[in-house]
């Protein structure tokens, strides 16, 4: 049946899953700026994941060592997350379902492809290190210097209590999504607003001038690089892996397109029960739909363009400038201490106020982080589980918001044992090293899914499609790299 014949409730055959339901794209408000202002914000939570372990930890890691020469690394990232970013929200706004949806309509099925990208998710999430890194701030602020190994203990309590707040969090209010997306907005001034203050008022203009300079500089690379570093910084320069996959769950929760019709994940304290639709609805391509679609594709520009990637320049940039104006070259930020460098060699010049001022901000851009990825995890997994699994969504009535919890439940237990196993650091290079390889997988399989299920109408041109074929290449060549680095010990 051809799309441009359907007619609503008409049934359509897709895949490794139950058919789609055929309704009419609802109709974005008419673009303004101010509709804009209120339809945004899967963006805002993006970017908050964004700026935590990419921009405030491994970005100055990786400048602090080898100077501003390596953010172009960042530059190529950045733009191909975001095209990543919209081809998953090219199939939500068609479907109403996440890009993990679509992933489980192709063969061999949901089963395989629900327990291959939960793998892949908890691989790279699964460690708390944000938790962990934000509770050296606090550390840091309570101790009134930078912690060493010897204050395990403490940074251990803080990181505790800053992982069970980011799961308090997501326990409240009626619809998950707002109740990140006003955190995430709060979080994202504080921290901006604070980042520009001190570039502006206290970096010199050739710091400015030698930054901006390295995310032009394309193609060079050092030799016997930290490879487990780069390949992290490379992945964590946008969001990074099933990060930015989540996009599209929030999307849908957000009402983007189709995900206006399907429902959403209600809080489980405060939340009214919301019936959530296991699969998506299409629509048939009219000129009245192929309208709103342009429309919806205008908020989508603002959300991903102007939030995300606009913000993701600005925060790894301003933390650039305070590393590269105020670190020593060559500077190891790691150990129990790798949130509060900025804040000591800050202190240092300006006084105790900025000691505070930093650790502050560098909290708020971690936690901020952690609250995104504590959400995130849960939500993929449910809405995969919800989808391909009949006997889920009848347990205990079909409440979906068990579910979700139920996982958050296995994910934090979790959680409260892995805080334990390594440093910070190294605890966010493990995931965001994985970011990098789930890349290549997430990149391939989207391209996939659009050509195959999508409408020729609505398909992405040609040049989206090489630019999804591109970012696994790059991506595959800084996991191949690193894991001849870290596992067969060649150096490079």
């Amino acid at each position: 049946m051809a799309v441009q014949q359907l007619k609503p409730g008409d049934k359509v055959p897709a895949g490794e899953l139950p058919p789609w339901e055929v309704a009419d794209l609802p109709a974005p408000p008419p673009f303004s700026w101010k509709n804009a202002a209120a339809i945004i914000g899967p963006g805002a939570i993006l970017l908050g994941i964004s700026i935590g372990s990419g921009e405030w930890l491994i970005g100055p890691a990786t400048t602090a060592k080898y100077s501003a020469t390596l953010l172009w690394v960042a530059t190529a990232s950045i733009i191909l997350q975001v095209i990543i970013n919209t081809e998953f929200a090219r199939y939500t706004l068609y479907t109403g379902e996440p890009i993990y949806t679509g992933f489980m309509r192709t063969k061999p099925g949901p089963a395989f492809w629900g327990i291959v990208y939960s793998v892949l998710a908890f691989l790279q999430v699964g460690w708390p290190g944000w938790a962990l890194s934000a509770a050296t701030a606090i550390a840091a602020a309570f101790l009134g210097r930078l912690p060493t190994a010897n204050d395990r203990p403490t940074v251990l309590f803080w990181g505790y209590v800053t992982f069970l707040l980011a799961i308090a969090i997501v326990a409240f209010g009626r619809r998950i999504e707002r109740t990140l997306e006003l955190a995430e907005w709060f979080m994202i001034f504080w921290i901006l607003y604070f980042l520009v203050i001190i570039g502006v008022f206290f970096v010199s203009a050739g710091t400015w001038l030698t930054v901006a300079k390295g995310f032009v500089s394309f193609g060079s690379l050092p030799q016997g690089a930290d490879w487990l570093l780069l390949g992290g910084f490379a992945a964590y320069a946008g969001a990074g892996g099933v990060g930015n996959s989540t996009i599209s769950n929030w999307l849908r929760d957000k009402g983007f397109g189709m995900g206006k019709v399907v429902g959403f994940i209600p809080a489980l304290v405060g939340g009214q029960r919301i019936a959530l639709t296991h699969e998506g609805k299409i629509f048939p391509v009219t000129l009245e739909n192929v309208r709103r679609w342009t429309q919806w594709w205008k908020y989508l520009a603002v959300d991903q363009y102007l939030v995300w990637t606009v913000g993701c320049f600005l925060g790894m940039f301003l933390p650039a400038l305070l590393t590269v104006q105020f670190i020593p070259p060559g500077t190891d930020i790691s150990g129990f201490a790798v949130a509060a460098f900025q804040a000591q060699y800050l202190s240092q010049v300006w006084g105790p106020a900025m000691w505070f001022l930093t650790l502050l901000c560098g909290f708020w851009i971690l936690f901020s982080t952690q609250l995104g990825i504590t959400d995130l995890f849960a939500r993929m997994v449910t809405d995969m589980l919800w989808t391909g699994s009949a006997r889920i969504r009848a347990w205990r009535g079909g409440d979906v918001r068990l579910v979700y919890y139920g996982v958050l439940l296995v994910f934090t237990i979790w959680g409260a044992i892995a805080i334990n196993l390594a440093q910070p650091l190294i605890l966010i290079l493990i995931g965001a090293n994985m970011a990098g390889f789930n890349f290549i997988v997430l990149s391939l399989h989207t391209l996939y899914v659009n050509r195959k299920f999508l409408p020729p109408e609505l398909r992405p041109p040609l040049w989206r499609e090489l630019t999804l074929v591109l970012a696994a290449l790059f991506f595959a060549f800084f996991v191949t790299l690193t894991v001849l680095n870290q596992v067969f010990g060649v150096r490079l």
